[in-house]
């Protein structure tokens, strides 16, 4: 449970960055991009890409992933609007985050590698 708050926070803050500061939209854009965030990249990223394929493949995955669903987000309201700096910015925040925070779970044993 507590690798799940780190993971949303670290996307919470990678999300306030892109959607806030960069996009000056509203950070309740940013809140929602995290949870989605979150939820699709420990169940695809962690769970599944992590274990089977390694670490820097999941982190550049979760990257891609997370700045396709801050796209989605955006096509689907009519409120919110991105710049391709933002969705640019969430991608590369996120590898980053993630690429030390499978780290953490692979020398915490939370995820046992199949590689």
């Amino acid at each position: 449970m507590t690798a799940l708050i780190v993971k949303f926070v670290m996307t919470f803050v990678a999300a306030w960055v892109a959607v806030t500061l960069v996009a000056d939209q509203e950070w309740t854009w940013a809140l929602l991009g995290a949870f989605l965030g979150t939820a699709v990249n420990y169940l695809v990223g962690d769970a599944f890409i992590l274990p089977n394929y390694g670490n820097i493949t999941a982190s550049v995955a979760d990257g891609i992933l997370g700045a396709g669903l801050l796209f989605l987000l955006d096509l689907m309201s009519a409120d919110l609007r991105l710049t391709a700096t933002a969705y640019l910015t969430f991608g590369l925040l996120v590898a980053i985050g993630e690429y030390f925070f499978h780290r953490y779970l692979i020398d915490a044993r939370i995820v046992e590698k199949r590689t």
